[in-house]
């Protein structure tokens, strides 16, 4: 970007960007704000320069990330707000300006405490307009080991997009163009922000990244910034801090500098001294430091690093009164932050009134840092002074367990919010409760400080005793704490609903280890396999299942369970993904319903199901369909329905199909999508139902499904997993330039998800050939070679899911084409049996037209042998009418084809409809044009 051009995006700028967005063109978006397609392309050009990307693509992904601020042309979202003056740094600032030039990351780094932060800071505003494409500013401070890249995520505004790693999708936004990374506090994930900087190196050159820690990070070629203690400065630091309280203020310049010499340059320990002065005079500062620098400086075991500063905050910890150290103390624990409810947690002997006063008196006294909204946080370096001191007061343990009980709760209270706003306060305390559940040891035991009656378990004596001897207790059965269960549920909830689909998976596996009975820990792991399911990993799932299995009480419990991964195994593992245990589980499931309670119906109707999926058939489906309805489960009654749209599809009855999936759209309106298996059903059903219309031929239906799907999908599908669903309506519909526009970016979202193996996505990319083959565009073989790569074949016809869909595409290019010479084998091709049958209709369709119009001489056969499937697929019945129009010279039979391709929006085939009708063919010149196809006729 040239400095000094505008960098904000002007209202009409805004509108133009949003058709773009929407993937118009340029015509269209003229027509719509009603300007000259020249000003639109004016427009364009003024926003790729102001976003710094080179074609219209970027501007669509950049565009998608307009709700964060951190996408505005040089705006670095998240960079700390100072309202004092930033003294000194002079040279290091230049340098630091200069090193982000170029490719290398740069690193500040010195003691605790010396500014690095602010530098940080200041460097990061001053070159902001050198990233057009934005960036972020992430304090590292509450992050946990594991978390680094979930921070980063947040801090753009990203989530997941499953199966796509997040890595990728950090590193395809940073791509977009110059962005700029700052993450401070590094030291202690060195390893994992080195991993992640190396990876973004690779995959953004153009990135800044500045970094800011303690400890050198050492990456190959780092430009490294060392920030001493001030030198000169540190007398005007420590003066316009003190006047900034007392601006009578006054002292000997010498008697100053002896001051700052003492606090070894350290602007966080000339800052605490001069909010003091005030208080003291300078003379008793004096005299205080003295004392305290010679009690603390050069302890032994203490980090050198550390030793004049903590001299300052010991000093200034022992003024404190003991109510006051004690919240201190107490406070470390917290790594995010806190409000009034945390703190008066740890202190439950204390009126909240009064913790509120001493938490005012500690702001006070800069040992508390105010952030607003009613939230407080220690700086780093005085909550790692607390936490020794906490460590050496014995009451590390307690505080731990007063910390968990205010996780537990915290977390439930935000779980009982789901289904109204609750991202903004989780997002406060998500740090705080993971590390309080990474503190907590599966095996902890239970907390004795309040009532534990619930927590006692069932084969302990009913008349033990309350005061029982502690090494009689010690001899009973260990109970897991209650609150670290609870915690840990509650936490993998709330990170499914926030969309840290994995995150949640590992919450509810602690969860499991933590329960306090079987019966818990069963349910832990089914959720957790409802998590595996909602993000398409069945072999996970299935494991997670069968575990769960094991562990069951009883035999109903253990029948649900494998039924359970029965059915995983058919809906979400491929024939490549099965193991010999997948074979076991009939004859598994059989002896554990046998020993099911006759009255459980909910079990009942799994085993039902799952017996569906494994033998087949249509009445077999019905019954687990009945079976589930009288069970009253909704989403038991969404997977027997699944099994019944399979057993209809093979049946070749896709109205049914069409029905049992509009049902299934509606059975979803009701369920909670933060619930992982309701989310798992939601996520099939608009999968299901999307499909379910396009193979009836409706392809206005089809594409609602898809837009709604787009919208409430509740895991926010990776686009190589959504844009299918767009893909094929778009292709039939003759919607070409919108074809064009999304198949590229599904097809590398694939590859960067690892290229995984999929004949059901291969059909997408073979209707972006479908699509290039008809506008004639030459890219025709191109789509069709990746379908086949896709789907890991060689030949479509050996693909159980490609076939039909490929035979119908390669028959209607033949039409489109006029190339008859393999015809007669396309022809066979589209009417040989198909396993598969959900595009049978399309393949049988456009078989008997190239039949026709090649002149074969069994077409009239062909034509009548597909009439049946113009019952069954609106797209076939218009196809059919055209040949039979064709074939018999029935002009009656191509208006009605005309008609039938209206109602459907098909308008590349209506078009090329219309040109078979005597008069009709400058409409269809203007037709083709309107979907950019150039007439050949």
């Amino acid at each position: 970007m040239v400095p000094g051009e505008p960098r904000e995006v002007s209202p009409r700028e805004a509108e133009v960007l949003a058709g773009v967005a929407e993937h118009l063109t340029n015509a269209q978006i003229a027509h719509r704000l009603q300007l000259s397609i020249r000003t639109v392309e004016s427009h364009v050009s003024s926003l790729l320069r102001k976003y710094g990307v080179a074609n219209r693509a970027a501007l669509v992904a950049m565009s998608g990330h307009r709700a964060s601020p951190s996408t505005r042309p040089g705006h670095v979202e998240g960079i700390p707000v100072s309202h004092t003056s930033f003294v000194g740094r002079r040279q290091e600032r230049q340098e630091a300006l200069a090193a982000l030039t170029h490719a290398a990351p740069v690193c500040l780094v010195g003691p605790g405490g010396v500014g690095k932060t602010r530098l940080a800071a200041v460097v990061a505003q001053a070159a902001a307009t050198e990233f057009p494409a934005g960036g972020a500013f992430i304090d590292l401070t509450p992050v946990g080991e594991g978390f680094v890249l979930r921070t980063v995520a947040d801090a753009l505004g990203l989530a997941e997009r499953p199966p796509q790693p997040l890595e990728r999708v950090v590193a395809e936004r940073l791509a977009l163009g110059r962005s700029l990374l700052v993450l401070d506090n590094c030291e202690h994930l060195l390893d994992e922000v080195g991993d992640l900087v190396e990876s973004l190196r690779s995959d953004c050159p153009q990135a800044g990244i500045l970094l800011a820690s303690r400890e050198r990070p050492g990456l190959p070629g780092e430009r490294v910034i060392t920030v001493p203690p001030l030198a000169g400065e540190a007398e005007t630091l420590f003066l316009d801090r003190a006047r900034a309280i007392d601006p009578g203020f006054a002292a000997e310049p010498a008697v100053i500098a002896e001051v700052c010499a003492r606090l070894d340059g350290l602007p966080l320990a000339i800052e605490l001294a001069a909010s003091r002065v005030a208080v003291l005079g300078i003379d008793a500062l004096r005299v205080g430091l003295q004392d305290r620098l010679r009690l603390l400086s050069g302890a032994r075991g203490r980090p050198p690093r550390h030793r004049s500063l903590r001299a300052v905050i010991g000093w200034s910890y022992d003024l404190l009164e003991e109510e006051e150290r004690a919240l201190l103390r107490r406070l470390s624990v917290f790594t995010g932050g806190f409000d009034l409810a945390a703190a008066t947690a740890l202190m439950p002997a204390t009126p909240p009134s009064a913790t509120a006063d001493v938490i005012g008196r500690l702001a006070d006294k800069s040992l508390i840092g105010v952030v607003g909204g009613g939230r407080w946080r220690l700086l780093e370096t005085i909550r790692a002074f607390a936490a020794d001191r906490l460590a050496d007061s014995g009451e590390t343990e307690e505080t731990r367990r007063l910390r968990l009980r205010w996780a537990a709760g915290t977390a439930e209270t935000l779980e009982s919010r789901l289904d109204g706003t609750w991202t903004p306060q989780f997002d406060l305390v998500a740090d705080d409760l993971r590390a309080t559940l990474a503190d907590t040891p599966a095996d902890m035991p239970p907390d004795t400080s309040a009532d534990t009656s619930a927590d006692m378990p069932a084969d302990m004596p009913a008349d033990m005793p309350a005061d029982m001897p502690a090494d009689k207790l010690a001899d009973t059965p260990a109970v897991p704490d209650r609150q670290a269960h609870r915690l840990a549920r509650s936490l993998a909830h709330l990170t499914f609903a926030r969309r840290f689909h994995r995150e949640a998976i590992g919450h509810y596996l602690a969860a499991a280890d933590r329960a306090r009975d079987a019966a818990d820990g069963h349910q832990d792991l089914l959720r957790a396999a409802a998590t595996a399911v909602s993000i398409a990993d069945g072999s996970l799932a299935f494991r997670l299942l069968v575990r769960a299995a094991d562990q069951a009480e009883h035999a109903g419990l253990r029948a649900a369970a494998l039924a359970a991964a029965l059915v995983v195994t058919h809906r979400y593992r491929g024939a490549h993904d099965r193991d010999p245990m997948s074979e076991r589980l009939p004859a598994l499931i059989d002896q554990a319903s046998a020993g099911a309670a006759p009255a459980d119906a909910r079990t009942a109707a799994l085993v039902a199901i799952a017996r569906a999926w494994d033998q087949g058939g249509l009445e077999l489906a019905c019954s687990a369909v009945d079976t589930a309805r009288e069970c009253g489960d909704a989403i038991v009654l969404l997977g027997a329905l699944d099994v019944l749209t399979r057993a209809y599809s093979r049946a070749g009855r896709m109205r049914a199909v069409q029905r049992i999936c509009r049902e299934r759209l509606t059975l979803i309106e009701q369920l909670p999508a933060h619930e992982p298996s309701a989310a798992a059903e939601i996520v099939d059903t608009f999968h299901s139902a999307a499909r379910a219309e396009l193979c009836v031929g409706d392809l206005p239906a089809a594409l609602a499904v898809a837009d709604r799907a787009q919208r409430e999908d509740p895991i926010g599908e990776h686009p190589y997993l959504s844009i299918p669903k767009t893909i094929r309506p778009l292709a039939l519909s003759g919607r070409f330039t919108e074809v064009f526009e999304q198949a590229p970016a599904m097809w590398e979202a694939w590859h960067q998800a690892g290229s995984p193996r999929s004949a059901w996505m291969a059909t997408a990319v073979y209707a972006a050939a479908l699509a290039h083959g008809l506008a004639g565009t030459g890219e025709f073989d191109l789509w069709r070679s990746r379908a086949l790569e896709m789907a890991r074949m060689e030949d479509a016809a050996s693909s159980p899911v490609l076939a039909p869909f490929a035979a119908f595409v390669d028959a209607r290019i033949a039409v489109r084409t006029r190339d008859h010479h393999q015809a007669a084998t396309l022809v066979e091709r589209a009417f040989a049996p198909f396993t598969v049958r959900w595009y049978e209709a399309y393949a049988r369709a456009a078989g008997a037209e190239l039949a026709v119009v090649a002149g074969l001489p069994e077409a009239a056969e062909r034509v009548a042998a597909a009439m049946p499937y113009a019952e069954q697929n609106d797209w076939a019945a218009a196809c059919l009418a055209r040949a039979r129009g064709i074939l018999h010279g029935d002009h009656d039979a191509l208006a009605e084809a005309v008609e039938r391709w209206t109602s459907i929006d098909s308008r590349f085939e209506r078009a090329c409809t219309l040109r078979l009708l005597p008069g009709r063919e400058q409409e269809t010149i203007n037709e083709l044009r309107a979907i950019g196809v150039q007439p050949s006729f």
